[in-house]
């Protein structure tokens, strides 16, 4: 049983499921669904489709993680990033509103949970390592750019479209003149309401005397009372007559569970795209999951998210979905209200799926400019100026990957963007680690510590050259190696010992073994013994199934001490 539970966790928290942890788990998701209905069509229409199809991947996804995923409290369903990602991977496929675009649709989101079920099945959460903080942050901040951007239209009551920033900015100017007057009027009334909620009503709420967890809910649903006021809005003020756009009849029920249609060129089309979206939705998905868990002492189990994400995916798209993940804010919430089990997922599809079969006739009045400020207010939160200027401060390497991502994502779309950023910084992680630093050491007056010499008062002698490498050898920095040793000794004609201080290495590859050979019998020529120090039990494992330790001129010292001891004392 044990066994079975570390691939479905619903077997090991479901033996100990109490009525306490029911109360809590029910309380916090009437909390998320209040927040989820809206955000469910929102996001749906942000990504070309109808709006009903929000809520159908916000029911059996939810209960698919529930099974197979490790947090506690991680909400899945769609979000902003996945939602633009599918929009611009679909968008040159099909057109929006047609059966094709929703087969594509389904189809994504089944690829992408076969690729994130076959990744952790095989551990390869490693893969995700590539996208470094920096690319993810450049990109969540450039797509809520982008998505803010694209959402205006609606607002404005105008036709415009574009899948990259110029693009957007084109059509918008081209449309000016015609904009919908109540329509603007509606949209830019629901911005102020909904950045009134989230910025302020929580502290009037508490300051008028309700408690901290009411006022908290109340805030939370503000979205569905920005739903409620607009809906009623329409017949009072006669709007679908004076050109406001409406969502339209949405149709009552539940999905019919079926497979996507497999098209194999379509496959092939989609097939990067759904790669995108699956590295990037685990990204996501894992740091918040991981970060509500360190609050609970709880564990994540990354190769097992990846698998429960994939069902949640394919859950999606055989019930007419697209591709879903991990949601930052939902996740946040459901944990602030106390949810203490996955169950609190099922509660909430349970209620989504009862919103889909009774609530569905109620919204076909809903205004899409109610939708577009609802997204507008969510995805700016994800523009982080903060977080571009402390990498700037911090990194001037990693600000390049940050802002070719950025600039990428903006003007050349999500997944150029994302591309460039990932191929950027490993270019300049390889650039980096093929010049490592590599510092000459020398003894701390009365210690056996030894530090650079540029840095440090130390005590060295003309005989003996100890150099400490900071980085691991392999092939992109072997010759570099070779090439800062030569220099070095040609600086010093009184040499007689080489000391490579190896604490920093933690591995050698075939070609940098190759260049200590070489190293080693260029020295030997000069009249010169090389010696290394400080070498880590797997790297000198791995050096004793090679001939090297046999030729190396000099000796292997466990300390850089034990190798000045043994040498002789510096003399100055």
């Amino acid at each position: 049983m044990n066994r079975l539970a570390n691939y479905l966790p619903i077997l090991d928290w479901g033996r100990r499921y109490s009525r306490a942890t029911l109360t809590n788990d029910m309380v916090a998701a009437v909390i998320v669904t209040i927040m989820l209905i809206p955000q469910s069509l929102a996001y749906a229409m942000l990504a070309g489709l109808p709006a009903e199809i929000g809520l159908y991947a916000s029911i059996l996804p939810l209960v698919a993680y529930a099974a197979f995923g490790t947090s506690r409290t991680l909400a899945v369903g769609p979000v902003a990033v996945v939602s633009l990602m599918t929009a611009s991977a679909i968008g040159e496929i099909a057109a929006q509103g047609t059966p094709a675009y929703l087969a594509a649709a389904m189809l994504l989101a089944f690829l992408s949970g076969a690729m994130l079920i076959a990744m952790g099945a095989f551990r390869l959460g490693f893969v995700a390592n590539f996208l470094s903080h920096p690319v993810i942050s450049g990109f969540i901040t450039a797509s809520g750019l982008l998505i803010a951007a694209g959402q205006l239209k609606y607002v404005l009551g105008i036709e415009a479209g574009g899948h990259t920033l110029p693009q957007i900015v084109r059509g918008l100017a081209a449309s000016i003149g015609s904009v919908n007057l109540p329509t603007l009027g509606l949209g830019a009334s629901v911005l102020a309401f909904l950045y009134f909620v989230r910025m302020r009503l929580k502290r009037v709420l508490v300051a008028l005397g309700l408690s901290a967890r009411l006022a908290d809910i109340a805030t939370k649903a503000g979205p569905v009372a920005a739903v409620a006021a607009t809906i009623l809005a329409v017949p009072a003020f006669n709007l679908d007559a004076r050109g406001v756009v409406l969502v339209g009849a949405i149709p009552q029920g539940l999905p019919v569970p079926t497979l996507p249609a497999f098209d194999l060129a379509l496959i092939r089309i989609l097939a990067v795209p759904a790669l995108l979206i699956s590295l990037i939705g685990f990204v996501e998905s894992v740091s918040v999951a991981q970060t509500l868990a360190a609050k609970r002492r709880q564990r994540i189990v990354p190769d097992q998210e990846l698998i429960g994400l994939g069902a949640a995916n394919i859950a999606s798209a055989v019930s007419s979905g697209y591709p879903v993940t991990g949601g930052f804010a939902r996740s946040v919430v459901n944990f602030d209200a106390g949810a203490e089990t996955p169950a609190a997922g099922i509660y909430t599809a349970i209620g989504i799926a009862l919103a889909t079969l009774f609530l569905t006739p109620l919204l076909a009045n809903l205004p899409q400019a109610t939708l577009a400020a609802t997204i507008i207010v969510a995805v700016l939160s994800l523009v982080n100026i903060a977080v571009i200027r402390r990498v700037w401060t911090y990194s001037k390497v990693d600000f390049s990957a940050m802002a070719a991502t950025i600039l990428g994502t903006l003007f050349f779309g999500v997944e150029t963007g994302v591309v460039m950023g990932v191929v950027l910084s490993l270019l300049l992680h390889l650039h980096r680690t093929s010049r490592p630093h590599m510092a000459v050491v020398g003894q701390m007056p009365g210690t056996e510590h030894f530090r650079n010499v540029d840095r440090h008062q130390v005590e060295t002698s003309p005989h003996i050259l100890s150099v400490r490498v900071d980085e691991s050898l392999y092939f992109a920095n072997a010759r570099y190696l070779e090439d800062r040793i030569a220099a070095l000794i040609a600086e010093r004609p009184e040499l007689k010992h080489v000391v490579l201080m190896c604490s920093a290495v933690n591995m050698i590859d075939a070609s940098a073994l190759e260049s200590l050979d070489e190293i080693n019998h260029r020295l030997k020529d000069a009249g010169i013994t090389l010696h290394l120090s400080e070498v880590k039990g797997p790297v000198m494992d791995r050096l004793k199934r090679s001939h090297f330790l046999e030729d190396l001129t000099g000796e292997v010292f466990l300390s850089q001490y034990g190798a000045m001891c043994r040498l002789g004392p510096p003399a100055t």
